[in-house]
């Protein structure tokens, strides 16, 4: 009797995995959407209509997300937009942050990029991270006490060329560190020397940069704060890996980064701008996880999954796991990630939410499909739900271009609230004339939290594929968002 009611569980779970593996792959949208926030600016040298690469957080009630808006091909959008919800993600208000571009508020910089979210809950201020691209090109800061009024950019590099910033506070009362803020860029000027920087008065001033122990190098760096007051940030580094490095001490000192794991991925078709980042979350425990597009476990590298790495003290990771959300054997294409992790949960209970896009068809070329894609985990990995398709198909020719290929982000993201998950992303649909149609958007009602017995795909018994690499070589970072080409691989260390 158990081996046939194993037998039965089994033949449900292939065919479960075969019906979700068809209808992901030709699937339309399956919920509704909101759109937050629209272009409305009229500027010669962005493609207008156009938004793209949102970051968000969650606290409370309140979730601010930010992202790039009228894309400009050589880097940076007309200014940063922004879309907050202050009842858990019921109504939203959006608008620009002022004086950081010619466009917008008296700014000085011709574009802006990278925008990144965070929360000081000590000293009750939003932050958004931002670039201002062109005049003397610096990481800054917009600061807000309520996350729809905002200030004009504060300054954090002072020297330098930086690119790809990130932000992170912490916010846990009981932290020897709590109401410091934590700003992270490689300066291009250094051959993308990773540099951190730390505020204790919510963004209104910084320290000078320091740099770790080991002078390391990568982009897009996603720094978390564990409830101790640790500091772990993840990022890519240049040898074909994810790397990690950690301060205990408030930022005063940073240590040498460690290997997370190779980093295995497919060059995705179409022209895509695709740069492989890593995305990060973190538990309500201080358990991180560290999740990218790799091809381990595709047969020829022909495929990505997202896959994830995880640690507790930011020194020692886990073996790479992957994200079951189609079969190895399947020919879609995963790549550009958002993961996060519902507030409050932990442990084997913690709630992930991944937001994704994919093609269907990974081999294509000029007929590209692009699907933006979500599934959740409520046992921290160990089973998932079966993935929605959040929208598409998008041609690839309704996006902005870039000199390093058609952009809908090099990020996404996802926020919580009133218990549920609201992925964060750009949509595209059909040009208008000369205007492109491409905005952000997140599901109208939130995604609900799932529960394990909605579960029944697993990753469990997946093996990497024997000696597995990318199938591409180093990848061709354009730091400065396209302006600065960098070889993506680690340069010659200056001291």
């Amino acid at each position: 009797m158990i081996r046939r009611h194993l037998y039965v569980r089994c033949l449900l779970l292939l065919i479960s995995s075969a019906i979700i593996f068809i209808f992901t792959a030709s699937a339309p949208a399956q919920v509704a959407l909101t759109q937050l926030s629209q272009d409305t600016f009229t500027d010669s040298a962005s493609q207008h209509q156009s938004e793209v690469e949102p970051s968000t957080f969650s606290y409370g009630s309140t979730i601010v997300a930010a992202f790039q808006v009228a894309r400009i091909s050589g880097g940076g959008g007309a200014d940063i937009g922004f879309a907050t919800s202050k009842d858990g993600g019921t109504t939203w208000t959006s608008g620009y942050l002022p004086g950081l571009t010619i466009y917008e508020g008296n700014g000085l910089s011709d574009a802006a990029s990278d925008a990144a979210v965070a929360y000081d809950a000590l000293h009750n201020t939003w932050l958004i991270s931002v670039l201002p691209i062109g005049n003397n090109t610096s990481v800054a800061v917009s600061r807000s006490t309520d996350g729809i009024n905002w200030s004009n950019p504060v300054s954090v590099t002072t020297q330098g060329s930086p690119d790809k910033n990130w932000i992170v506070c912490d916010s846990t009362p009981t932290s020897k560190f709590y109401g410091h803020c934590y700003s992270e860029w490689d300066d291009t000027d250094q051959g993308d020397l990773i540099e951190m920087s730390t505020s204790t008065d919510g963004g209104i001033t910084w320290s000078p940069e320091a740099t770790t122990a080991g002078f390391d190098f990568g982009i897009g760096g996603a720094p978390l704060v564990k409830p101790n007051g640790t500091v772990i940030v993840p990022i890519n580094g240049f040898n074909g890996d994810v790397i990690a490095f950690t301060s205990t001490n408030g930022g005063k000192k940073w240590t040498a980064a460690v290997e997370v794991a190779s980093d295995a991925s497919h060059g995705e078709g179409g022209g895509i701008r695709s740069a492989g980042l890593i995305s990060s979350a973190i538990d309500a425990k201080g358990k991180v996880y560290v999740a990218w597009p790799d091809c381990r476990f595709r047969t020829n590298c022909a495929e990505n999954d997202i896959v994830y790495s995880t640690s507790t003290n930011g020194k020692k990771w886990t073996a790479v796991q992957r994200v079951p959300i189609d079969a190895t054997t399947s020919t879609i294409d995963h790549f550009i990630t958002g993961l996060g992790i519902a507030p409050g949960t932990s442990g084997k209970k913690a709630q992930l939410a991944l937001a994704y896009y994919y093609y269907p068809v990974s081999n294509c070329n000029s007929n590209c499909q692009l699907y933006a894609g979500f599934i959740q985990s409520s046992t921290s990995g160990k089973t998932w739900t079966a993935p929605v398709t959040l929208a598409g198909p998008m041609k690839l020719t309704w996006l902005p271009n870039t000199f390093s290929g058609y952009m809908v982000a090099d990020y996404v993201s996802v926020g919580f609230g009133n218990g549920k998950a609201f992925p964060v992303f750009a949509v595209a649909q059909a040009n208008s004339g000369s205007l492109l149609n491409e905005a952000i958007y997140t599901t109208s009602s939130g995604q609900e939290a799932s529960r394990p017995e909605a579960e029944y795909l697993t990753a469990e018994g997946d093996v990497p594929v024997p000696n597995a690499h990318s199938d591409h070589g180093p990848r061709e970072y354009l730091d400065q968002d396209n302006r600065i080409p960098v070889s993506g691989q680690r340069p010659p260390e200056k001291r």
